[in-house]
């Protein structure tokens, strides 16, 4: 059984969602009156199969995975950011005031949010997805599969000394790791037990940034000038072959001992368009560099059903990577040729893969591309009715 982590903000959290629960049962007598009212006058109930989400400038929309047809879009002002819950239905959506959960089954916002200040990273590992609040340091742990109906599943939480933009992951052991940093500057990371003791600790990675997880309950974390390994039990620094070389977004697999990084080198540019991308092995504690020959972008990375390493690079092609032999062997055309926007927050071509399917945005033309990773045949496109900038979806129990 996985021991719960007691602290003081675990019961906060538990009479917020007591708070959540009693503004809902007020609402029972309008409910009952909705329910009186003749079956043909309630609206149509959206049953999406394996739904995709796509966020544009004021709103998501809601596509059916199999036909892509468009089955929500639903308006949401702000610059909102997604992310599987865990489940097979659920997606969250960072906003300005937390992570609200969308029943993308639905294609609704629940109205249920986990309430957190500037919210950051969402993390699945295991049975278990973790939250990061960058704004109060504030993390919460679930099991996304005791979503469901309109409000919030039981949670842990654990308090961050200070306020940061930072990651936490559970560990299948129930162990919690955690970046440690503050405002102005973000050092590392800490590993605690379920009882909240700590039991490993490095400071040794600069600018510390994202998360992967890789085969056998690793975690590699980003640094300026590397990355952290945390592995039976402690963490080893691996160095960048270059003295700023930072490694701030990953994509790991469960089928892969190797994480997939970006790998940028210059610290002063305003805007740099690497065309290396970082192979970390977690076995050897190596860090290999491998030539693309075309630039890419933090929606670039992804992994393969096999543990094949993905980057969608600005030359519209989809690169695949064998992780062990650091080699591509194989490029998958896709989408026209791009330029990366100077603001992060602009639209790009992103990439979201589930199961042996790879799905591609095309910001320029509108479209979302389905493509076979094993033949590199493109299964589906089409045209949405918005510009779509961050593409996410519903994952099961082989999307982790």
């Amino acid at each position: 059984m996985r021991k719960k982590r007691i602290a003081a903000s675990v019961a906060v959290l538990a009479a917020s969602a007591l708070v959540l629960g009693a503004c809902g049962s007020s609402e029972d007598s309008s409910a009952a009156k909705e329910a009186d009212k003749p079956q043909d006058s309630a609206p149509p109930t959206v049953q999406a199969a394996e739904p995709l989400v796509v966020t544009y400038d004021g709103g998501l929309l809601v596509l059916d995975g199999t036909t892509f047809e468009v089955v929500g879009d639903l308006p949401l002002d702000g610059f909102n950011r997604i992310n599987p819950a865990g489940d097979d239905q659920h997606v969250l959506v960072s906003t300005s005031t937390g992570f609200q959960v969308l029943d993308a089954v639905g294609a609704r916002l629940t109205g249920a949010e986990f309430a957190g200040e500037k919210p950051g990273h969402v993390v699945r590992h295991g049975d278990r997805t973790v939250l990061f609040a960058d704004g109060t340091g504030e993390v919460t742990l679930f099991d996304p599969h005791d979503l469901g109906g309109d409000g919030l599943p039981d949670t842990d939480t654990y308090q961050s000394a200070e306020a940061h933009h930072g990651v936490a992951v559970e560990l299948e052991s129930g162990d919690l790791l955690v970046t440690l940093g503050n405002e102005e500057s973000r050092v590392g990371a800490m590993v605690l037990d379920a009882g909240g003791e700590e039991i490993a600790r490095s400071e040794e990675c600069p600018g510390v940034h994202g998360e992967a997880a890789a085969k056998d309950d690793v975690i590699v974390i980003g640094c300026e000038d590397g990355v952290l390994v945390y592995r039976d039990g402690a963490f080893t620094k691996v160095d960048s072959p270059t003295a700023y070389g930072r490694i701030g977004n990953q994509a790991g697999s469960d089928e892969s001992t190797v994480v997939l990084g970006d790998y940028k080198q210059d610290k002063d540019a305003e805007l740099e368009r690497p065309e290396q991308i970082s192979l970390i092995d977690t076995v050897d504690g190596s860090l290999k560099l491998v030539d693309l020959g075309t630039s890419y972008t933090f929606r670039s990375l992804a992994r393969g059903p096999h543990g094949e390493a993905l980057v969608l690079g600005t030359d519209g092609r989809i690169h695949v990577i064998d992780p062990e032999a650091g080699e591509v062997t194989d490029t998958i055309p896709v989408i026209d040729a791009w330029e990366e926007p100077l603001e992060w927050q602009q639209p790009r071509p992103a990439i979201f893969v589930r199961d042996h399917t790879v799905f591609v945005t095309e910001p320029g033309s509108k479209e979302l591309h389905a493509v076979d990773i094993h033949s590199g045949e493109v299964l589906n496109s089409v045209e949405l009715p918005q510009v779509p900038n961050e593409l996410s979806g519903v994952v099961g129990a082989a999307g982790h």
